[in-house]
């Protein structure tokens, strides 16, 4: 059984990777992301990834509506780092505003991470060959 995740966190999982690896990624392209770990979680685990609302990417442009939100002032452009969010830190008295974390994924979690990934890259290669 699959863990379920914040659509933010696997966002900021896709833009460092992606970043790493020096290959674009704009806020369509994580829309697109997303909905294919949507599409694969549900396949292997049977359950949604998210723990937030899905929506149709073909009607409505997304597929989640709190990450198309967050990356919207990107527009087309690339993405070089992932959102930042208020955080109160147990113990703490003071909000600190960083970027969202990156999941800590099982072996098999990550192995269908990465899957998706190389799918991204290769449906890339195609566009500029």
């Amino acid at each position: 059984m699959g863990n379920i995740y914040s659509a933010q966190n696997i966002a900021a999982y896709f833009i460092f990777e992606l970043n790493e690896q020096h290959i674009f990624i704009n806020a369509d392209a994580l829309q697109h992301l997303l909905a294919d770990v949507t599409s694969v979680w549900n396949k292997v685990f049977g359950h949604n990834a998210f723990t937030e609302q899905l929506h149709s990417i073909a009607q409505n442009g997304y597929i989640v509506k709190e990450v198309k939100d967050a990356y919207e002032k990107y527009g087309k452009n690339h993405i070089d780092e992932p959102a930042k969010d208020w955080e109160l830190e147990f113990g703490q008295f003071q909000l600190v505003y960083r970027t969202y974390g990156v999941p800590r994924f099982t072996m098999e979690e990550e192995n269908i991470m990465k899957e998706i990934i190389n799918k991204y890259k290769a449906i890339l290669i195609r566009k500029v060959s």
